[in-house]
């Protein structure tokens, strides 16, 4: 064999192993997706309220793109803390997720001496799925006929009006906190585990007032069995043109918003971040899930996991601020 023949045959091999290699390589983007092997579970570190409501609206359908069960489940306490804290404390393979909100995620790092997690390090943003204001409500036999009518009669006898809220450290909470600051007034916080019992006490008029999301409240007040007063955002809501802001009462730049999202445990891989995002955003978005949140007053914002992530940084100082002025503190 001549050398142009060994080398003619070389060139032959040389291509033929290199075909074969790229046959056998898998071609761009048909790789496996990530799914679960097993049951999800999705934690409501809360009781009854628009957490767990969005959740379960999410989870059939979470169910479906996933073809694995989607379980919810409540763990409330310590204002979010604990059903959090389990999440963060979960392995980070996807099969737990936490729908998270202001309190456990951006107010309690500073309303709490210790922690038991960091909101920050321990888990992981998939997605801001809603924000909305708040309303402010009262009971209708407290004789409270507007905002300036509650300042007043507060002041007068402090020690006869409570407000509800639906954890320590909830935006609930704080938002009535940041009113009594600004307003100059007392009145006693009654903390409850959830939007279901406080808003029950607050129809039996056990307490007089609350800082509840439209979402828990808006059929109450439609029945008369509350009277709206005004909202916590900086424009009125569209369902309800006459009722003014607190900010337009005078209040100036009174602005306190609600907002839920989903998170993961840190350091989840992320193929699993990225799927659960696609499919949550897909869910959100869908005109049956986006018309039941609009219904509710919720405004779909669907993140991307760096969104949510740098919103829960710029808001644990910004509700951080609010609780050292108003001196709040867990109870």
């Amino acid at each position: 064999m001549n050398k142009v023949q060994r080398r003619t045959l070389l060139a032959l091999a040389a291509g033929a192993l290199a075909t074969g290699a790229l046959a056998q390589a898998p071609a761009p983007g048909n790789a496996a997706e990530w799914a679960p092997s097993r049951p999800v579970r999705i934690v409501v570190p809360i009781v009854g309220s628009t957490n767990d409501v969005l959740a379960r609206l999410v989870a059939p359908k979470l169910q479906e793109a996933l073809g694995q069960p989607v379980v919810v489940e409540n763990k409330p306490g310590a204002g979010g803390n604990i059903g959090a804290d389990q999440v963060a404390k979960s392995a980070p393979d996807g099969l737990t997720l936490l729908v998270g909100y202001n309190g456990p995620l951006a107010i309690n790092p500073t309303l709490f001496e210790k922690m038991p997690y960091d909101p920050v390090k321990d888990l992981q943003p998939i997605t801001l799925a809603v924000k909305a204001p708040q309303y402010l409500v009262v009971n209708p036999n407290a004789g409270i006929d507007s905002v300036q009518d509650l300042v007043a009669k507060a002041k007068a006898d402090p020690n006869k009006y409570s407000y509800a809220s639906v954890a320590v450290g909830s935006a609930s909470h704080l938002t009535m906190e940041m009113l009594k600051s600004a307003a100059g007034f007392n009145i006693t916080h009654v903390p409850y585990k959830g939007a279901g019992p406080a808003v029950t006490d607050l129809l039996a008029g056990n307490v007089q007032a609350a800082f509840l999301v439209p979402g828990n409240v808006q059929q109450f007040v439609k029945e008369g069995k509350l009277k709206l007063l005004a909202s916590s955002g900086l424009q009125r809501f569209p369902s309800t043109p006459n009722v003014p802001t607190l900010n337009e009462l005078g209040y100036k730049d009174f602005e306190a918003t609600s907002w839920i999202g989903f998170l993961a445990p840190a350091g989840t891989p992320r193929p699993i971040v990225d799927r659960y995002h696609r499919e949550l955003v897909k869910i959100l978005r869908s005109p049956e899930v986006t018309q039941r949140l609009r219904e509710m007053e919720f405004d779909v914002v669907a993140t991307t996991p760096e969104q949510f992530g740098a919103w829960i940084r710029s808001e644990i100082p910004r509700w951080g601020k609010v609780i050292k002025d108003t001196g709040a503190k867990a109870e």
